[in-house]
């Protein structure tokens, strides 16, 4: 009977230090095989080599050039952090904006990005890094800006200001809702239309997203119109129209998305991010600013 007490009693020890090794670190035994390791998404993407990264195709964010190689702002952006964060390929694919969040909660993809705008709907399905650019609405006005028009507002201040923009433009809206008169308004067909029309002197100004114009403007090539720099972004409800673009990981990968946004922070500091974005029609105002992510999921 003692020696059979003895047995138990050891049994019960063995079976308690198991017990104990499994609650102090997760990662063991998750999957029913003793002492085996379960890797997150960064490490287990270091260990193999590769990781899968799911973009939005649109120029100039994620897209082919005429070699047939994947590149654009957000490309680039996360090539150069994957390879600091020691993960020697990136596998990029392309697919519609509307599969990206699915394939990553698939396990499609490991990472998103490429013209994703951070918005509270969004933070509720997947984690968010910083943001690496800010898009809002661009202006541009003869060279000098005779009017002085640096906002919407200043343009309905002024009666007699014209500005072109496209029809059915969303622009059209922020001008009403900043009290910009129909009859100020030049509306054009296109891009290159809302370029003539200032050009020409038909309008004052011209206005569509900030790396738009900035595109018409380095194709025009004329250097008798020119973009207004310390343009002020319009309000629409008390809000700005300004969308942040950022990478995004899935829920339980916050040390993915922490050493992401390590590498992100320093390519801010030393302005190799603005080199970057610059490449792809981006300018000064389209750098995020100090902006987090965890602030724009709360608004």
């Amino acid at each position: 009977m003692r020696g059979k007490w003895l047995a138990f009693m050891l049994m019960a020890i063995m079976l308690i230090g198991a017990c104990g090794v499994n609650s102090e670190n997760p990662t063991v035994g998750g999957n029913g095989k003793e002492n085996e390791v379960v890797l997150n998404t960064l490490e287990q993407a270091v260990q193999q080599g590769y990781i899968t990264v799911g973009f939005a195709g649109e120029n100039p964010y994620a897209y082919k050039n005429e070699k047939g190689e994947l590149t654009g702002e957000a490309v680039e952006i996360a090539r150069v952090i994957l390879e600091r964060l020691g993960i020697e390929e990136m596998r990029g694919e392309l697919t519609e904006f509307s599969a990206l969040v699915a394939g990553l909660q698939a396990k499609r993809f490991d990472m998103i990005t490429a013209g994703m705008f951070i918005n509270p709907d969004r933070c509720a399905a997947v984690l968010f890094a910083d943001p690496e650019y800010s898009i809002g609405e661009g202006l541009a006005v003869q060279t000098g800006n005779p009017l002085g028009l640096d906002s919407y507002a200043a343009i309905a201040e002024n009666g007699n200001a014209k500005v072109a923009v496209m029809a059915g433009a969303v622009e059209i809206g922020y001008l009403t809702a900043s009290g910009v008169a129909e009859k100020q308004m030049v509306i054009v067909p296109d891009q290159d239309a809302a370029i003539s029309a200032l050009q020409s002197g038909r309008a004052d100004a011209m206005t569509m997203t900030g790396p738009a114009l900035q595109s018409r403007l380095i194709a025009a090539n004329d250097s008798g119109i020119e973009r207004v720099m310390d343009f002020e972004q319009p309000l629409v409800d008390g809000k700005s129209v300004r969308g942040y673009g950022a990478t995004a990981f899935r829920m339980d990968d916050t040390s993915f998305r922490d050493a992401f946004n390590a590498e992100l922070a320093k390519m801010k500091e030393s302005g190799e991010l603005l080199d970057i974005l610059t490449k792809f029609g981006f300018t000064e105002q389209e750098l995020p600013g100090d902006v987090t992510a965890q602030q724009l999921c709360e608004q």
